[in-house]
């Protein structure tokens, strides 16, 4: 996976964010969702990387990265820290001004980055969530059976974090494949990669504080942001056969948090990038403005 690409460590405050670069060209941050890494996006980035620099770092509290001490309100996870990583993570690459693809977690990242520093991005694409206060908000009986992690994983510690490493592997298995799509869009290695990154106790700790932090601190900056929204024009997909088609009117939604926004949706399920990346790269070369590339390698 990510042949021709480096991999990286960069200190960033109290934490070091670990990921791969690689490819030339206008500067793309990938993002990566829960329970994953930066490998999510290993069927994308070698054709991506044709066309741009592409950096595709582990969140802090996922994969290598460094998972952050635990405040009693949850901000060490909350989505304004993550969004400041990625922040000071470009600026190391000399990247004032850069995309972002995200997904899942990664995209609420991204969200959260562009209300606060507004000037960095230029174009954004999100896969497969609605904002996360709307999410929330509009929450039906279906949508809370579809997604239970995001309500279990909020329960105070040490609850969740027990539950999961009885066995991680078998919790990211059926966490993972319970969508229409099974296991059909996980590699043998990428699958690997995910069990030995959640097998790390620290790391399934992080991540229950991420949802802690999404049902408190981050709700609490999204009203802050008052009647203010994203500014950079948004591309947002999503899974025809997943919750977001299935409970949420996504665009509506976030035609509430952004003021410029497009999007569809795609016949998969949540993990798009892994399940559809021609069809997902296909979006990313129109809405981005470059040229499309051939698997060959040609334009």
């Amino acid at each position: 996976m990510f042949e021709g690409f480096k991999s990286f460590a960069h200190v960033i405050g109290d934490v070091t964010i670990h990921g791969r670069v690689g490819g030339s060209g206008p500067p793309l941050l990938l993002l990566h969702g829960y329970p994953q890494t930066h490998v999510m996006w290993h069927k994308m980035a070698p054709d991506l990387a044709k066309r741009f620099t592409v950096i595709a770092p582990d969140l802090r509290g996922y994969g290598a990265s460094t998972c952050p001490r635990t405040r009693d309100d949850h901000s060490q996870m909350s989505k304004r820290e993550m969004a400041a990583d990625m922040v000071a993570l470009m600026r190391g690459f000399g990247f004032k001004t850069f995309d972002i693809m995200a997904h899942d977690r990664g995209a609420r990242v991204a969200h959260r980055l562009g209300m606060d520093s507004p000037y960095a991005v230029r174009k954004m694409i999100i896969l497969d969530i609605a904002p996360t206060r709307e999410m929330y908000a509009n929450t039906t009986l279906g949508f809370a059976r579809t997604y239970a992690h995001w309500f279990y994983l909020t329960e105070p510690y040490p609850l969740p974090e027990r539950m999961i490493e009885a066995d991680p592997r078998d919790f990211w298995n059926k966490k993972c494949t319970f969508g229409a799509a099974g296991d059909g869009p996980f590699s043998d290695e990428a699958r690997d990669a995910y069990h030995n990154a959640f097998s790390n106790k620290a790391v399934i700790h992080a991540s229950c504080e991420d949802y802690r932090a999404a049902a408190t601190i981050d709700i609490a900056h999204d009203d802050a942001d008052g009647a203010r929204k994203l500014t950079c024009p948004i591309h947002v997909l999503w899974g025809a056969h997943g919750a977001i088609e299935a409970y949420f009117d996504c665009l509506e939604l976030w035609k509430l948090r952004a003021e410029t926004v497009t999007g569809k949706s795609l016949p998969g399920a949540h993990y798009l990038a892994e399940e559809l990346p021609e069809r997902v790269l296909r979006e990313a070369f129109v809405f981005l403005g470059v040229g499309a590339v051939s698997r060959e390698g040609g334009a």
